[in-house]
């Protein structure tokens, strides 16, 4: 029997069940034996209850996303399963373990004639009291993947450690029995895996959170809201081990005043958001943008509009994003491409905000930020990162000065002789308040040159291949791109990959030199009504001949989608 190099496995069940507890475990098995692994979860909007799935692919190769079909299937019961039509993608080949005994299986499940198996866990669990159905199930899993008992024990036991001894005993009893049912399924085993010494596991709020300390922020405040809130549960600890604060505020309107104040401070700032969130937000970013307020809004996108689905991801707010305030107030807006490049890119974003002295809004998404990946260790870079600031005691201080690069020197509170008015009224050079034509039209050549102006470097896009065909994407798009470009072309003569990071300001004579060469373009979004590709014909002199792919969520995208679109289109 020929070892399998990937595996895509679901844990699904009621909410409440364990699935994903048992699914993380699962992912970090995978890591210290070795494999590189994607876990995403699938959920409904309720706070308790309801229906949860988990998605775990290892593979001897990185992982960016799930697999096109599932190997691998155990539900704990299945109950509301049928919500999960369109993302459970089985086949004749993929073994469904149903952990309810003569249970009525849902059509989403017999329809693809899958192979079927059954673990009494009602049984397993009643003759070992103490024992959880979700352990068990794990036992089960990771014992018909091949993955070392061993290594599944330990961290079962350093899960339960405090929860006492007896928690944890009862825990590597479900273990065991989990292992004991394994061995009668026929599942092909992963492949021997290299040594992990130099991975992490992360998800993309958590890589955003440290690419935030990375670039100097100590200050931030937010209102809960999902997907985005992990952010701010990993940077509450952190933020205060290293002197800085994050206070949850009572909505979003105060927490972006809350950040807009502490970097008028001196403080580089975050706040971290959804949709709705960053549409309440959009007068006070402009407020940012009049009094040049250096900040970073880190917009984790779900499936709207409105309060829409926030447990699913969409690419959908990049218009509000970009032309979401009113008047001409120039800002950045960036974009990460993977789980481990929320990391650089928030980084990067704090950076670009601190050095122009503008809002930064980033755009991640659902599925960056709940999923969870083993990744190489990300390099640690730096930038040399100052936010340009009025020193010394000051003679006849001009806060809004007129300088070739358009960002002027700022003076915190305190500084001798630095005081001026920093608010959202016009102004002249000393932050007066002016209505004046000739002010007017200074400020805001001001205030655009800072972006237009400034060298944003290498960064602005990830650029892959030299073919003659190119297919142009951005943020969660990227990773089913990529690995559809590689089925295609798996020597990288024939297509090309550009993944913007920079998606404001536009750089369109970088683009233009990206694309030197090519004869043929596809645009790649998930959006019903194509914003990027409409940003992209707007402002980045996208050639007419260019073809587009979108649809909206918040089914992500899947390799085997875009192969057969790009196969088309080739043809």
């Amino acid at each position: 029997m020929t070892n399998r190099e990937t595996c895509t496995i679901v844990m699904l069940g009621s909410g409440g069940s364990g699935v994903m507890t048992a699914a993380e475990i699962l992912l970090r098995a995978g890591a210290r034996a070795g494999y590189y692994g994607l876990m995403t979860k699938s959920f409904g909007p309720q706070i308790r209850g309801g229906e949860a799935a988990a998605f775990v692919t290892l593979s001897t190769q990185p992982v960016e996303i799930q697999g096109d079909r599932i190997d691998l299937l155990f539900a704990i019961d299945w109950k509301n399963t049928e919500r999960f039509a369109g993302e459970l993608q089985l086949d004749p080949e993929s073994l469904v373990l149903s952990g309810e005994v003569d249970a009525e299986l849902p059509n989403i499940v017999t329809a693809p004639k899958a192979i079927m198996g059954e673990v009494n866990l009602k049984k397993l669990t009643r003759s070992n009291k103490g024992t959880r159905p979700n352990m068990v199930a794990l036992g089960v899993v990771a014992g018909a993947v091949g993955l070392p008992q061993d290594i599944v024990a330990d961290l079962v036991g350093e899960r339960l450690k405090k929860k006492g001894d007896a928690a944890m005993t009862h825990g590597l009893t479900a273990i065991d029995l989990g292992y004991g049912e394994a061995a009668g399924f026929d599942v092909v085993p992963l492949a021997p895996a290299d040594d992990p010494s130099e991975r992490w596991i992360i998800s993309g709020n958590q890589a955003a959170g440290l690419g935030a300390l990375r670039g100097g922020v100590r200050f931030a405040a937010a209102y809960p809201i999902t997907p985005a809130t992990e952010i701010l549960e990993w940077l509450a600890p952190r933020l205060q081990k290293i002197g800085g604060l994050l206070v949850q505020a009572e909505d979003e309107l105060a927490s972006i005043n809350m950040i807009i104040g502490g970097s008028f401070g001196g403080s580089a700032v975050l706040t971290a958001t959804s949709g709705p969130g960053l549409a309440l937000m959009s007068e006070s970013i402009g407020l940012a943008v009049a009094a040049e307020i250096p900040l970073l809004v880190i917009d984790v996108m779900r499936g709207g509009p409105s309060t829409g689905i926030p447990t699913k991801s969409e690419q959908s707010d990049l218009n509000i994003a970009v032309y979401g305030l009113h008047g001409d107030a120039p800002h950045v807006v960036t974009a990460p491409n993977s789980i481990a490049d929320c990391l650089f890119t928030t980084q990067w974003s704090s950076h670009l905000a601190e050095s122009m002295q503008v809002p930064t809004i980033m755009l991640s998404d659902q599925s960056f930020g709940q999923a969870m990946g083993i990744v190489e260790k990300p390099a640690e870079l730096a930038f040399a990162t100052r936010r340009l600031v009025a020193e010394g005691r000051q003679a006849d201080y001009h806060r809004y000065a007129l300088t070739a690069s358009g960002v002027s020197p700022m003076a915190l509170p305190g500084t001798p002789g630095g005081q001026y008015t920093a608010d959202g009224l016009e102004h002249a050079v000393s932050g007066t308040p002016s209505s004046s034509v000739a002010d007017h039209n200074a400020q805001l050549d001001k205030r655009l040159r800072k972006v237009t102006g400034f060298d944003y470097g290498d960064h602005w896009a990830q650029i892959e291949g030299d073919g003659s065909a190119a297919v142009i994407t951005w943020g969660s798009a990227t990773g089913p791109v990529r690995q559809a470009l590689q089925r295609l072309d798996p020597r990288g003569g024939r297509l090309r990959l550009i993944s913007l990071r920079l998606i404001s300001p536009a750089q369109p004579a970088r683009l233009a030199e990206a694309l030197s060469g090519c004869d043929r373009i596809m645009v790649v979004e998930q959006s019903q009504t194509a914003q990027f590709f409409t940003h992209l014909k707007a402002q980045f002199d996208l050639p007419p001949m260019a073809d587009l792919y979108a649809r909206p969520g918040p089914q992500p995208f899947r390799a085997a989608e875009i192969a057969a679109k790009l196969e088309d289109w080739l043809s």
